[in-house]
């Protein structure tokens, strides 16, 4: 039995992010080094700002996205798809250095599906990470071969949301 396990936390419902955060507070509680990337994300989520605080956390500052996949242009997108790429060969690189007893992958699945990243690129980050500690990985539309590698798997059901009925994202609460 691995000392060191996959989790994916994926479907429609919120609280993916959320669950792969407080596993995040769980472990720096025991003094425990984690490395929480963020793809899809402009990096102000508050979850940063607070995890930030803990001298054990690192963020990973390099898979920021700026602006919605679907308002890109064409030129936009492979912009966007080298920026991912050459972001997941620097966290390779930072994930044997911090050597982190947790990294966090979040919406990792969303960068697969928009096809920002490969899965190719997602099995070399949840292989690395593994070396060292667990791996989480989360995000609406985890696909089968991932599903299938890994040891946790939480699928967030949306079952009622304010969303539905016009409600904006708010600080604090959805970010």
């Amino acid at each position: 039995m691995n000392d060191h396990l996959l989790h994916v936390y994926t479907g429609d419902g919120k609280g993916k992010t959320t669950a792969a955060m407080g596993l995040a507070l769980r472990m720096l509680g025991h003094g425990k080094p984690v490395l929480i990337a963020q793809f899809m994300k402009d990096g102000t989520s508050g979850e940063l700002n607070s995890l930030g605080r803990f001298e054990n956390a690192h963020i990973y500052e390099g898979a920021r996205m700026q602006g919605f996949i679907w308002r890109m242009t064409p030129p936009q997108l492979e912009q966007a798809r080298q920026a991912h790429r050459e972001a997941a060969d620097s966290l390779l690189n930072v994930i044997h250095a911090l050597r982190p007893e947790l990294t966090i992958l979040d919406e990792l699945c969303v960068a697969l599906a928009t096809r920002l990243l490969t899965l190719e690129d997602a099995f070399r980050l949840t292989d690395t990470a593994l070396l060292y500690g667990d791996a989480v990985v989360t995000g609406r539309n985890a696909p089968e071969a991932l599903l299938e590698r890994a040891d946790y798997i939480s699928r967030i059901e949306a079952v009622k949301h304010p969303f539905d009925q016009g409600q904006k994202a708010r600080e604090g609460i959805e970010w």
